[in-house]
């Protein structure tokens, strides 16, 4: 059954061909050829200039993607191009991909990592590669875990967990997906509770304050009622994987969310340390 689609505003074909009736009566013959011809050519010059600003914006973009691209390192460049293809081939699991997802993915450039403007120009150049492109998702995977170390590793499933938990309800199988991700980069389960328990315990319990002791514990990913020694250890373990000098071959956004990633984990020990 074809799918219900909104009617497009009227065109003015009628008006036209009332107007040039009008003509003919009171003009004659002589007057409508040239009111036909004064549209025609009216018609064509529109059709160049749509073409020409079309061209021009095109021209325009590209020099600023080319532009931004070549000031920024290769690390860098090869980072994003392989965090926008795995998301996308997460958001291909069911077999499609939608334009609420594209836009996802988009905002979360946007907003989560600052881009600016240019740097939006290129994130969707890479989604559109990303959409058209047939390459796997494992061999992407493998392409990252042999380029680079381990912790822009788990800046990369950071960054995996937060663009899931965008969504209201995250499910099933995209979080199995980001499980399997994470044991085929090679990052401890440990590692990988910590990230997960951080999101998971956000979006179960939406009105809980900053300040409680259950999201700390998860920060930090231990369970509810852990001794302080098991904090301290936990705290140093994490302090070393995502000190942002790690990261920061990878660009001032990545190196920003290590950085907040740090804040979190500090906030989280200050907390158990003045209990």
């Amino acid at each position: 059954m074809p799918s219900y689609q909104q009617h497009k505003q009227p065109g003015c074909g009628g008006c036209l061909l009332l107007l040039a009736l009008i003509i003919l009566i009171t003009g004659g013959a002589p007057a409508l050829l040239n009111f036909v011809g004064v549209l025609l050519y009216s018609g064509l010059a529109g059709v160049l200039l749509f073409i020409a600003i079309f061209w021009g914006f095109t021209y325009w973009v590209q020099k600023k993607v080319s532009t931004y691209e070549a000031s920024q390192s290769e690390s860098h460049n090869r980072f994003v191009w392989l965090l926008i293809q795995i998301l996308i081939n997460i958001a291909k699991i069911d077999g499609k991909i939608t334009k609420e997802e594209i836009s996802t993915i988009q905002r979360f450039f946007q907003y989560n990592l600052r881009y600016s403007q240019d740097q939006m120009f290129w994130v969707k150049d890479l989604i559109k590669d990303a959409v058209a492109s047939t390459q796997s998702l494992e061999s992407l995977l493998q392409e990252f875990r042999t380029t680079f170390a381990y912790e822009p590793r788990l800046i990369l499933l950071e960054l995996v967990y937060q663009i899931l938990y965008t969504k209201s309800e995250v499910p099933e199988a995209e979080l199995t997906v980001a499980r399997n991700i994470a044991a085929f980069l090679q990052i401890s389960a440990y590692d990988q509770r910590t990230i997960e328990a951080k999101y998971m315990y956000r979006q179960q319990q939406p009105g809980t304050t900053r300040d409680s002791s259950a999201h700390y514990y998860a920060v930090l990913g231990l369970e509810p009622g852990a001794d302080m020694e098991m904090i301290k250890k936990a705290y140093r373990t994490l302090s070393m994987k995502y000190h942002p000098d790690k990261v920061v071959h990878l660009g001032e956004e990545f190196r920003r969310v290590a950085e907040e990633k740090m804040k979190e984990i500090n906030v989280a020990y200050e907390y158990f340390k003045k209990r």
